[in-house]
Order: C-alpha cells, then structure tokens, then sequence
C-alpha cells in the first residue's frame, strides 16, 4: 500500500464517519495532550519573561559592592570602624585584577523620597534621585536612550556640569511640546544643562524609580556637592569565562589590604552577586521545562496508548473485512500499513488542531495581557519556541506510528480462513 492509494484512503476516511463519536473521543485524547504540552510550555516562558524584564539587560555576571562598618579589631584599629570607597580604590582595582571588565564607581545624593525638594526649573519644583556615574555604569545596567546622549569619558575628566534626566523628570518638568535637550535645571542650588533622556528597560516599581532618577557625571557630583574623592559603591563585572564570585572574592581581598580590614572579616564589605541570583533563576527554569515536558510527555503517551486501544477494538470488529482482504491476495505489509496509516493520520490530524489551539489560546492571553495594561512583572508574553513545537508534533506522529503498529500485528495474526469464520 502506498500513501497514494486513493482507495486506501477512502477506506480510511468511511471507517473514520461510520464511528464517528468513537473518532471524536480517540482523537481527543490526543489533541488534549499537546494540547495541555503547549499550554504549559507557554506559561513557563511566560515566567522566565515575566522574571528577564524585571532584570532589564543587567548584566548577568554584575556585582556591586558596598562598605559596612567592620566586625573584627585588626591592627590597633577597634571593630565597628566606618570607612568609605575612594578614587585611588578604583585605580588600584583597574590596575590589579585584569578579570575585571566594566567598574563603574557610583555616589547617590538627594534620594528622591519627597521629603526635600531638590530640583527647580521655572515654577516647577519636585524631589528626585541623584546618581553620579561612569559610562562604565551603562554597559552593565543599560537604559534606553530616548533623546539625546549618555554621560561620556569627557564629561567625567571636565567634570561638566551636564545631566540625563528619566521621562518621568522631563514629563514633570518640562511641557509636553518642549525639548528637554540644551535646557537648564537647578539641583540643590546648581544649574546643569540637560543633554539626554534615558528610560528604564525593567518594569513596574523599577522602571517607575528608575524613570525618576537624574544621571550626572561622577566626577561633578564629586566636586560640586564636595564629597571630595568617596566612592559610594561599586558597580562591575568580570570578562568572560571568569566567574563572578571568584572576581568578588579578589576585589574583597584587595580592598581589605587597602582599608586595613581583617582578612577573615566577612561583614565588612557588602555585596551582591548577580550571577549567583541569575544562575538560581535559570537552573529553576529549567527544573520547570523539565516538570512540563515530563508531565506533557506522559500525557501525550496516554492519549496514543488510548489510540492503541481504540485500535485494537477496531480491528476485532474488522476482522472478517480483513480476512478478505486476505483471501484475496493482500499481503501482510499492505494490511498493516493500512492500519498503521489509519492511526498515524488520526493523531496528527488531532495533535495539529491542538497545537494550533494551544498556540492560540497563548495570543489569546497575551492579547488579554497587554490590553488589561499589564506591566508583565511576574508573567509576560507567553510563547512556544517553534522548534519545541515542532519536536512535540514530530512525537506525536512517531508515537502514533508506534501505537499502531500493536493492532496491525493483531490484524495479520489472524488466520484469513478464521477471519472469514469471525460474526
């Protein structure tokens, strides 16, 4: 028999619309499987989206690092000793550890709470965050450019008084027609022209505090707010094939010898490692994808061994039709493969209409999503990588194959002379 034989295909289709509630319910194991496959695989990326945006494109192998007053005496000086992060930190850390990538030493001023309103222009007065930064500090939590340009290397060595303002500043400072860009605002008394309006790329309470922040260079917020050479905190990253933990293991180490700290003091510098948050998020995603394929598998098994079942019903009720087929000089390859054929179409008849659902079920939700306004924090576009999709449909049909093939090896086990006995 081949796939051609339109007689064989007719036969296929009537033994198909005389049963055809008993087509229905086999079918529906099936389609149900991958049906349930796909919508479950779509909800775990929905997760792993929802959680990426929540990080933006922040670095996955970004630390940042902080002082915290020391817990153990260590040469003459006494525990709970406070320090701070200095200019010459920064060039020792440039200097010594080659696995560094992007340091980007940081100072916050004026949090932003409210409670002191520390930017002016015109009449309009509101409190918001003031960072000084390095480009360096770009690269490894990047924003998105809405106007304008970012801090750069010349403004950190003139010390320009310029500023990048989030869109939430310029909404609140400036009218809805005017560009921001070449403008002049005041912060604490001082004027800085804006030269840029940034964004951020994460969503809901982030990206709103984000929105409110005010970049300026780091080393103007130095000079001009007289914070002399402090450092508030360190933004970096290793290079490539470097694990961030062996990296933050080097930075502690060498600003412990600067700042002569007890080598054993853990306390005394804090720190978080992205990486080792990142590598937690993805070894549980992937424990996820694992659960679902395992549980989708199993369930697209059940639907083909129910197949199989129905199958092996049909053949006994066929079993005198097969017995002439027999008598007539049809050879055991040709009845198998016509019952073989008869399951493999009707699973990937089914297994197609159910991956075409569940792929339209998940634009359903995502439409439902972005119309409701949500911001995606903990769930976010949910969709099915295509080759996962395929690779589930390309199972299904070997399945159905292999399901088939018990019931046509019960077909050509029958004697033809006791077939055509069979009532």
């Amino acid at each position: 028999m081949t796939l051609l034989d339109r007689d064989k295909w007719h036969e296929i289709l009537f033994a198909l619309r005389q049963n055809k509630l008993r087509t229905f319910f086999t079918a529906f194991g099936v389609f149900w499987g991958i049906f349930m496959l796909i919508i479950m695989l779509g909800s775990g990326r929905g997760l792993h989206n929802g959680v990426s945006q929540g990080m933006g494109d922040l670095a996955t192998n970004a630390m940042f690092m902080w002082t915290q007053t020391t817990t153990k005496p260590y040469k003459g000086f006494p525990r709970g000793r406070r320090y701070n992060f200095n200019n010459d930190d920064t060039k020792a850390l440039r200097d010594n550890l080659p696995d560094l990538q992007y340091i980007a030493p940081r100072l916050q001023v004026f949090g932003g709470n409210g409670t002191n309103n520390n930017v002016v222009r015109g009449d309009r007065t509101a409190s918001y965050s003031i960072q000084g930064d390095y480009p360096d500090y770009f690269l490894i939590d990047p924003v998105n450019l809405i106007e304008g340009r970012l801090i750069n290397d010349l403004d950190i060595e003139d010390r320009r008084k310029v500023v990048v303002i989030g869109t939430r500043v310029k909404d609140e400072m400036f009218e809805d027609n005017e560009d921001p860009i070449g403008e002049m605002i005041r912060i604490q008394g001082v004027y800085f022209k804006v030269v840029g309006v940034h964004s951020s790329k994460k969503n809901d309470n982030q990206a709103e505090q984000e929105n409110a922040q005010i970049f300026m260079p780091f080393s103007t917020l130095q000079q001009t707010f007289n914070y002399g050479n402090i450092v508030g905190w360190y933004s970096m990253t290793a290079v490539d094939g470097v694990p961030a933990s062996k990296l933050l293991e080097d930075v502690k180490a060498l600003l412990r010898s600067r700042h002569s700290i007890d080598p054993t003091d853990d306390r005394a510098i804090g720190a978080f490692n992205i990486e080792v948050e990142y590598t937690k998020m993805k070894n549980l995603f992937t424990g996820i994808d694992a659960l679902i394929w395992f549980v989708g598998v199993f369930t697209l098994l059940a639907g083909v061994i129910g197949i199989s079942n129905i199958m092996l019903v049909v053949v006994k009720e066929r079993t005198k039709e097969i017995g002439i087929q027999r008598a007539l000089g049809a050879t055991p390859l040709e009845v198998k493969s016509q019952i073989v054929i008869e399951t493999v179409f009707l699973t990937t008849i089914a297994g197609y209409i159910g991956l075409t659902l569940g792929v339209g079920f998940l634009e359903l939700i995502n439409f439902a999503l972005v119309s409701s306004g949500s911001t995606g924090e903990m769930f976010s576009h949910p969709e099915v990588d295509f080759n996962k999709a395929i690779a589930a449909l390309i199972l299904l049909v070997v399945s159905g194959a292999v399901a088939g093939l018990i019931p046509a090896q019960r077909a050509v086990s029958i004697k033809p002379i006791d077939a055509l006995r069979d009532e």
